[in-house]
């Protein structure tokens, strides 16, 4: 079975009888968020209270104006940080059915349909918001989990653009990917952005066999970077770069869904150094973790789903 056929079988098998747009509570957690590309029922985890209050709050605001689009927009957010992915799915569209033109709601709900393995719902989404988004004045996008310095880091567009070469990536379209991360690092403004697309960049083309660009993309990177929140992709360039040696570039914990990336990059490099055991091993332990929405283990899931390891 090929990774097409995966896909269009995983989405199909999502379980959508979630519960309605306001009924998040115990009962979405024993409902599968998504099937992964190997079949795998994936569930949210138990949420903290904080984050329920957030939900909470942010819901009883858009009940009071349910026609406003940016408390649509938290209410989604809210309810994705619960990890009810699947119920923010829902919010999100209820948006898009008011709010046509708001690329910020096919932005969310694009990124909701890759934490659920749609990938061409997603393509289809922020390639419309890309599209809208022509002409447009950028904005900077509200941060709904703060990094520790409260700085926003991220555009709505710079969203929409790293997201749909996110998409394209993992359905191995890897030009169509390259084309999106290269626009997107050539548009973006800070070192956290910097790294983050350097990363993916830096991958595709490994991937496609041009390495001396892969290293020339390096020439940007170095270890005294302005870095904020995106300290694994930045220490995955300095390996890649050569600058952090193999046997230290991975934490003690690499649990956490920050380093998911940074672990898939190393399985990644293991894979095109012609070791693709080793890269199937790792992209295998990161899949017995729980990190299962970050993107690192999505591109783990679907290289594997692949059967090219």
């Amino acid at each position: 079975m090929n990774l097409r056929t995966l896909l269009c079988c995983a989405s199909a098998a999502i379980f959508f009888t979630s519960a309605a747009p306001g009924n998040a509570g115990s009962s979405e957690e024993n409902l599968p968020q998504a099937v992964s590309l190997l079949g795998k029922e994936l569930y949210a985890g138990t949420p903290t209270a904080a984050a329920l209050g957030k939900y909470d709050a942010a819901k009883q605001a858009y009940e009071a104006a349910p026609n406003d689009p940016d408390k649509l927009i938290w209410y989604g957010r809210r309810a994705a940080y619960l990890g009810h992915y699947q119920e923010a799915i829902e919010i999100f569209s209820e948006g898009v059915e008011k709010h046509p033109r708001d690329i910020r709601i096919l932005r969310h709900r694009g990124h909701r349909y890759i934490s659920t393995r749609q990938f061409d719902k997603a393509i289809e989404d922020l390639s419309k918001a890309a599209r809208l988004m022509v002409g447009q004045e950028d904005q900077v996008e509200p941060d709904g989990m703060p990094n520790a310095k409260n700085i926003p880091l991220t555009t709505t567009q710079g969203n929409i653009r790293y997201h749909l070469g996110l998409a394209y990536y993992l359905k191995q379209d890897w030009e169509t990917a390259r084309r999106i991360f290269a626009d997107d690092l050539g548009k973006t403004d800070n070192d956290d952005g910097i790294v983050a697309s350097t990363h993916w960049l830096y991958m595709i083309l490994r991937r496609m066999g041009r390495d001396q660009e892969a290293e020339a993309l390096l020439d940007g990177i170095h270890a005294d970077m302005n870095i904020i929140e995106n300290f694994a992709y930045h220490r995955a360039c300095l390996f890649y770069k050569g600058e952090i040696p193999l046997e230290s570039v991975l934490p003690e914990d690499t649990s956490g869904s920050g380093n998911a990336g940074l672990v898939y990059g190393v399985a990644n490099w293991h894979l095109y150094n012609g070791k693709p055991g080793k890269a199937r091993e790792i992209m295998q332990g990161l899949l017995d973790g729980p990190q299962w929405a970050a993107f690192g283990y999505i591109a783990a899931e679907a290289d594997l789903a692949a059967g090219e390891l």
